[in-house]
């Protein structure tokens, strides 16, 4: 499967989403004529070489000489759809910028069709937009993934006057997301950048498991003497490391010293209920020796926030450690034996195609034994026998 990787150390502009895809190998020319289709008098394109803070990068910049318009929603669809873009594309551009106007209208306490662009609705963030959707299909790009993102931090000056960074609807548009204040005093994601990437990126987390086929640098317009201003991506092919599967999921921990065992247990099918992958407890001391315990809570990392929001509601500590863990897994199916106490299923895991481990479900296990008055132990060794025969004949 082909991959893509948006490493937004530096934030991110839609300018430079579109840069990078074109260092990474995205045609100029095929662009240029996907872009005509839009019917804009005179537009263009401009490609330059350049440097940010000593890394070679792609500078990518509409030209027309079309005033930048304020147009609605419903304008830009119309303009988006006449196009000869792929449908595919096309669905893709208009979700941006319907996630935008959601945005936009939250922020603003208006219905998002009466919602006329200011920025967002240049033609430059048109064409960005448009240039992505367009982009990441002739890339070949089955799967998107990107790091959490850096959003800058101090003030920025909009239509609205001065805003706080990250602007009110790029804010919007990140809930539930991965971010990260600076590394700079300035607004370094866009609204136009964090519209796209949230409707294009199926996971924000570290770079996963891959081949490197090609790496590609986006330049955004300023430079910044501590660090290099530009956007990576990363395509290759997704690799397994050790495991059919691999994933990021969220380590939650905190230390109670102050409730009861009945407490604990309640909170720990809560969060279960919530969502949790898995809740422990391990026995430790703290201060002054007092004996307590560590609740560990592993998760999703989209679940991270509602369940640490969960473990302050019940009161049980000021404070959760978090921690982002890489995860390998073996891929899990499964099939149903026939036993003399009924149908069982099993759990497989397999490893490269091949089956690693196989266990019997417990809860049908302990269904069975009941329904038949025998021991759990006597319903998981006939099902494991079950099992065994039938993965025999199958050689």
């Amino acid at each position: 499967m082909k991959i893509a990787y948006f490493d937004c150390f530096a934030g991110a502009g839609g300018d430079m989403i579109v840069a990078a895809m074109l260092d990474a190998g995205l045609e100029a020319d095929f662009l240029k004529v996907q872009l005509a289709t839009l019917g804009i008098k005179g537009l263009d394109i401009k490609l330059s070489e350049t440097q940010r803070g000593g890394l070679r990068a792609i500078s990518f910049e509409p030209v027309t000489g079309e005033q930048h318009e304020h147009r609605s929603l419903d304008q830009i669809i119309s303009l988006i759809s006449q196009s000869k873009i792929s449908e595919k594309a096309k669905k893709r551009a208009i979700t941006v910028f319907e996630r935008i106007a959601r945005a936009e209208g939250t922020v603003h306490n208006k219905d998002p069709k009466d919602i006329h662009f200011h920025e967002v609705g240049a033609l430059d963030s048109i064409v960005d937009i448009v240039s992505a959707s367009v982009g990441l299909e002739a890339l070949g790009v089955e799967k998107i993934y990107c790091s959490a993102l850096s959003v800058g931090g101090g003030t920025v000056k909009c239509t609205h006057g001065l805003m706080p960074v990250p602007a009110p609807a790029t804010a919007e548009l990140l809930r539930g997301i991965p971010v990260i204040g600076g590394p700079a005093e300035a607004e370094l994601l866009t609204p136009t950048a964090a519209a796209i990437l949230v409707t294009i990126v199926e996971e924000f987390r570290p770079l996963p498991p891959m081949k490197i086929e090609a790496v590609g640098y986006g330049a955004g317009a300023r430079q910044f003497k501590e660090f290099p201003n530009v956007l990576r991506l990363i395509l290759g092919r997704e690799a397994v490391s050790g495991s059919e599967n691999a994933d990021s999921v969220c380590l939650l921990e905190t230390n109670i010293d102050d409730v009861s065992g009945e407490l604990l247990g309640s909170v720990t099918g809560s969060l279960l209920r919530r969502g949790a992958l898995d809740v422990f407890t391990t026995p430790i001391y703290m201060k002054q020796s007092r004996p307590a315990v560590q609740m560990s809570i592993l998760c999703e990392l989209k679940d991270t926030q509602r369940l640490e929001q969960a473990l302050f509601e019940q009161g049980l500590t000021f404070g959760v450690r978090r921690q982002i863990l890489q995860r390998a897994k073996l891929a899990k199916s499964f099939v149903n034996v026939r036993t003399e106490f009924g149908e069982i299923r099993i759990k497989t895991g397999s490893l490269e195609g091949k089956i690693v481990n196989a266990k019997p479900e417990w809860a049908d296990c302990a269904s069975a034994a009941e329904k038949h008055n025998v021991p759990f132990k006597v319903v998981l060794e006939a099902a494991m026998a079950a099992y065994r025969k039938a993965e025999s004949q199958k050689k």
